[in-house]
């Protein structure tokens, strides 16, 4: 079996209450990273920083047999429109811990003690894998190049969570 034959299926979801497709960097830079490594690509939205409403389309995601993964950007920071966290986390039936902690230590290495500022997080929901990053293409290339690209890698070893997701 070749890569391609071993992807799994995406979503991405900006989390933005101003971006449009013709802006979204962070999007643009998950789903260039995503399709280069052979995985394709289900379902593109960007939705406003709005708890119900990204709720309700994650939770339509998880629920869809085709959907495998959901990678989203933005509404991770401590700003009052900053939901992300309050809206998906509940979701999960269970937490990936070690991703936040990972993309905070890796993250230091490129901007500082600023990554505290960042509230990266991850999670099953359904058998479906959740990663919700920062909204900075910077931050998005770190948990996709650092971490992302091999836990979605059915190669990787001696883990990953391919095998773990929804067939």
């Amino acid at each position: 079996m070749n890569k391609v034959d071993q992807g799994l299926r995406l979503a991405v979801v900006t989390v933005s209450d101003t971006r449009t497709e013709e802006t979204d960097r962070s999007g643009g830079v998950l789903v260039e990273r995503l399709k280069a490594a052979g995985h394709t690509l289900q379902h593109k939205i960007i939705i406003p920083d709005d708890v119900y409403l990204l709720r309700a389309e994650v939770s339509r995601l998880i629920a869809d047999p085709s959907v495998q993964g959901v990678l989203m950007t933005g509404g991770t920071g401590f700003t009052p429109r900053d939901n992300t966290q309050k809206a998906i986390q509940i979701l999960f039936d269970v937490a990936i811990d070690g991703f936040g902690e990972l993309f905070r230590q890796l993250s230091y290495d490129e901007i500082g003690t600023s990554t505290i500022q960042s509230r990266a997080f991850a999670g099953v929901a359904n058998d479906t894998i959740v990663f919700c990053l920062p909204g900075s293409p910077g931050a998005c290339a770190t948990g996709w190049d650092k971490i992302i690209a091999e836990q979605l890698d059915r190669d990787h070893k001696p883990c990953n969570f391919a095998d773990k997701l929804k067939p």
